[in-house]
């Protein structure tokens, strides 16, 4: 195994390769250097360094849920916005109040990503929240929203159905299907 300085000095200058090689031997590291050196690969140039990087991070089993919560206030709009991702595919829902916080963040990448890692943790408390981001200047964060909207179960009154059906995207359509199904079946689920 690599020593704590070959394997930041991999990360940090190593070709696409030998990075994605150390990221693959990382993911059960608990050296709090290396796992925030992993953090900062969420925003490598490659993108597939990115994804190894993810890879590792959500494969981690060691307690690393408090590097990865503080990074969501890291500056760097990739780190924020992966970060979400991951703890939700870690299912850690100690994760929830500071993602929900990411629903304002001024990058539209990052609340998108943050809508959907609340609708993969089927984040209750966050229902405000994902009905703001429904009347988001930006597409894919309303898209995000619906999504959230269904993955929780929850359906939208006919007339913001109608709404937002004025906006010609087939994914959103496709989403709207999903969630006029809801309605259809008579308010099943709770409405937004």
């Amino acid at each position: 195994m690599n020593n704590l300085k070959n394997i930041k000095e991999i990360l940090d200058l190593g070709t696409i390769e030998e990075k994605i090689k150390i990221l693959e031997s990382l993911s059960s590291t608990d050296n709090i250097e290396i796992i925030q050196k992993i953090i900062l690969k969420l925003d490598d140039n490659d993108i597939q360094v990115r994804g190894e990087a993810f890879s590792s991070l959500v494969l981690n089993e060691n307690k690393i849920s408090d590097l990865l919560i503080n990074s969501l206030g890291s500056q760097n709009k990739n780190i924020r916005g992966y970060a979400s991702l991951v703890l939700s595919n870690r299912n850690d829902s100690n994760a929830i109040p500071e993602i929900i916080k990411l629903t304002y963040d001024q990058s539209s990448m990052v609340r998108a990503c943050a809508l959907g890692a609340l609708g993969h943790l089927k984040a209750t408390e966050a229902k405000e929240a994902i009905h703001n981001c429904l009347f988001d200047s930006n597409l894919e964060v309303r898209k995000s929203a619906l999504q959230a909207i269904i993955d929780l179960g929850y359906s939208l009154s006919k007339d913001r159905i109608k709404e937002m059906s004025k906006e010609k995207d087939s994914e959103l359509e496709r989403l709207l299907v999903n969630v006029k199904k809801r309605v259809d079946r008579k308010g099943f689920e709770p409405s937004i």
